[in-house]
């Protein structure tokens, strides 16, 4: 037995009290639902890195095989169990110094069908710029993804995580520590899964560094999506924003629980964190829980703030006044609310791919 299951195996079920728990329990997301065993035959998914435009991907590393730890707590639980299950079998994405390419990058996660987890992590040089687009598609029963990383100095990264998986279960635990003056642009696209747990986490150590997260997310027919997203500021002139949109139809639940943290040194901090829910049916259900900690009495500004709501009547009718059936201007807005963060996620040629990406699994959801 390796030290991470010993040190996986050591640990107590998380209680429902913990903030992280409280609306999806351990284990309802372990692969077999008994917490105190770490499964056997877990596969690893077909990994391919590419150019948005079919080309190959040059001077960029990628190297299977690596043990990588997390680079800052997290999680036990979480962060123990798929260091376990992907133990020495991590990819490492390597974006070199002052690279610039306008051309994003497309890294394909393909399940087997099964159990499959994968550790990808990603480093970026020092004044580089990259855009990288992760994108899930086919059939699982259950996926965990531990994704990490570090970005260099004064670099620029936009990090976009597509699901599009048809079913199963998505696990996925991020830990991402940004650099001296870098820039970070993370977003989360998500149509698929039947269930999804995940827990995202950013630490701010470094000065003048600049996070902006965003969410755009529709849950529908029984579709249980629950993010979790922390974001911690330890070092002074650091700047970060979150907007996370979900539309909810269906029988659907949604959760999204933010944690903003400013620690004592933070100085000239500025954060917020926005979630925003729009209600689609009777059944749908949303709930938004954004919690701060200051610690630190020289900010910026930290806010934060939810809202919950229906489609606007007066804009629906607005729209069906103008040719539009009830169902159309419904569809209408609902495009537009999403689209309010996804257009934030990158340039036209990325937004475009996204719309693309995502468009297909949207027809035939219950919402």
């Amino acid at each position: 037995m390796s030290a991470s299951e010993e040190a996986y195996l050591s640990l107590e079920e998380p209680p429902r009290s913990d903030h992280l728990w409280r609306y999806t329990p351990w284990k309802r997301v372990h692969p077999t639902g008994n917490p105190n065993e770490i499964p056997d035959g877990i596969s690893t998914p077909e990994i391919s890195l590419s150019m948005i435009n079919g080309e190959e991907a040059s001077d960029i590393s990628l190297e299977m095989g690596n043990a990588i730890s997390i680079p800052f707590e997290g999680s036990l639980v979480s962060n123990s169990f798929l260091s376990a299950i992907t133990n020495g079998k991590a990819i490492r994405i390597t974006i070199p110094e002052n690279w610039r390419n306008e051309t994003p990058l497309i890294l394909d996660v393909k399940p087997t069908g099964g159990l499959d987890a994968v550790h990808i992590h990603v480093e970026t040089g020092k004044f580089s710029e990259a855009t990288i687009l992760t994108r899930v598609q086919g059939s699982s029963e259950w996926l965990g993804i531990l994704r990490t990383g570090h970005t260099g100095v004064g670099s620029f990264l936009q990090d976009v995580f597509v699901n599009k998986a048809r079913d199963g279960n998505l696990m996925r635990v991020d830990a991402l520590k940004l650099g001296r003056d870098s820039s970070v642009t993370a977003g989360t696209v998500s149509a698929g899964s039947a269930w999804t747990k995940a827990d995202i986490r950013y630490l701010l150590d470094a000065p003048g560094s600049n996070l902006n997260v965003l969410g755009s997310l529709l849950s529908a027919d029984q579709m249980h999506l629950d993010h979790h997203i922390e974001i911690s500021h330890l070092a002074p002139n650091t700047y970060s924003r979150l907007a996370w949109h979900t539309a909810c139809g269906g029988n659907s639940t949604s959760v999204g629980t933010g944690m903003l943290r400013i620690e004592k040194g933070a100085r000239q901090a500025d954060a917020g964190q926005l979630f925003h829910n729009l209600l689609l049916s009777e059944k749908a259900k949303a709930n938004s829980i954004p919690e701060l900690e200051v610690e630190e009495n020289d900010v910026v500004g930290c806010g934060h703030g939810t809202a919950n709501g229906p489609v606007d009547e007066s804009q629906r009718f607005y729209l069906m006044a103008r040719g539009l059936s009830g169902e159309e201007a419904e569809d209408a807005l609902v495009a537009a609310f999403l689209n309010s963060t996804l257009s934030q996620m990158g340039n036209d040629d990325v937004h475009a791919w996204l719309i693309d990406a995502v468009e297909d699994a949207l027809i035939g959801l219950n919402i």
